[in-house]
């Protein structure tokens, strides 16, 4: 599909029978609250249901904020003024692309790599010690050997039920 310099995507997109994406007019905001306490705060705005506000995200990887999504951040400070362990909200205003890494779910397989020394810590070998033979990063299963077995057997098991003890390329 050619498009020129004058003429926008979104005709483009009608002519060819798809759909034009809207751009929503919220931005998203970053509030600050006590340690451990993000959780909280982000149920207790939930239970505000201000039309204002679209979504609210508590990242476990991000401690003491709580980002929301709203069109306007007066409404925020309105509803956060009454909840006890949200503190302020941070100046300026991100959007979705910017907190995209969030959103997407984050594979059990990632970083382990074939060669690798795990620890099983789940399952009929919980505790036991192996080496990554294969990885099936579609499945989110590994295959390992055991190190105390007998005879060597491999043994598949799925990404969060091992540990890395010892990495290869680390």
């Amino acid at each position: 599909m050619q498009i020129d310099e004058n003429e926008s995507i979104g005709k483009h997109m009608e002519e060819e029978g798809d759909v034009p994406i809207q751009q929503s007019p919220s931005k998203v905001y970053a509030i600050k609250t006590t340690a451990s306490q993000e959780q909280a705060v982000s149920d207790m705005i939930a239970r505000k249901e201000h039309p204002a506000i679209h979504s609210i995200l508590s990242p476990d990887s991000l401690t003491s904020y709580v980002m929301v999504e709203a069109e306007e951040p007066d409404a925020i400070g309105l509803i956060i003024e009454e909840i006890p362990h949200a503190r302020t909200m941070i100046k300026g205003e991100s959007s979705i692309e910017e907190i995209g890494h969030f959103l997407t779910p984050k594979s059990d397989v990632e970083g382990i790599a074939e060669g690798d020394i795990i620890e099983l810590i789940a399952g009929p070998f919980k505790g036991e010690r192996a080496q990554v033979q294969r990885i099936d990063e579609s499945k989110d299963q590994v295959t390992v050997e055991l190190y105390e077995a007998t005879v060597p057997i491999p043994v598949t098991v799925r990404g969060d039920q091992i540990r890395v003890l010892d990495s290869g390329e680390r």
